[in-house]
């Protein structure tokens, strides 16, 4: 897996071997960072955080492109060092960067004094990860007003991204074989909380 765009454009990333690791695909990853580079997003003041960040491929694009700062939220120590030795290899500044080996559930639970510009967030599939940590990003002040929140979960997982707040505004949806991403917008400070839990749908996905 490689670096697709940025001054690290072509660098190689190492990814954990196993099927609870999936990073993102080229094709995905330029897809995300088309939409949000269409959308104006200005990547040498943007904060970043990379949740259940895996082989950090996101997070690693975004410092790539010239993001000011990434924070990675990993669970699996192994892969937490992964992280950093990609980091390293890619030449990137240590201060740029922090990695923590932490439960994405844990990390959220706290009230953030320094609310992001950019949210990445892809949860392992079939384990009900989605509702919960979108709640706890809104409720918990992780993301500022007028950031982006961008998500990738499984196509058939039935998920109407108008009904997750009246403040977050989707600004782009697509489907990419069994992944769809969705990207919102923060309009305002937001205090509500998410609907019932998201649930897969036997018949596909609904808009």
């Amino acid at each position: 897996m490689r670096i697709i765009g940025g001054q690290c454009r072509g660098g190689r990333i190492k990814a954990m071997a196993g099927l609870d690791c999936r990073p993102a695909m080229g094709r995905v990853r330029g897809a995300i960072f088309s939409a949000l580079e269409a959308r104006g997003i200005d990547w040498p003041s943007c904060r970043a955080l990379d949740l259940f960040a895996g082989s950090g491929s996101l997070g690693l694009e975004a410092l790539s492109r010239g993001a000011a700062q990434v924070s990675f939220v990993e669970v699996k120590r192994s892969a937490a060092a992964l992280i950093d030795a990609n980091a390293l290899r890619l030449g990137f500044a240590q201060e740029r960067l922090l990695v923590l080996a932490e439960e994405a559930r844990r990390f959220l639970s706290r009230v953030s004094a320094a609310p992001y510009d950019l949210i990445f967030i892809d949860p392992p599939y079939g384990q009900g990860l989605l509702a919960p940590t979108l709640r706890a990003v809104l409720r918990n002040n992780w993301l500022k007003e007028g950031a982006l929140l961008n998500v990738e979960l499984e196509s058939r997982l039935k998920f109407n991204p108008q009904s997750v707040s009246p403040f977050l505004t989707p600004v782009f949806d697509r489907l990419y074989g069994q992944t769809r991403v969705v990207l919102w917008n923060r309009k305002t400070q937001d205090t509500l909380s998410i609907p019932a839990p998201l649930t897969p749908s036997p018949t596909g996905m609904s808009a």
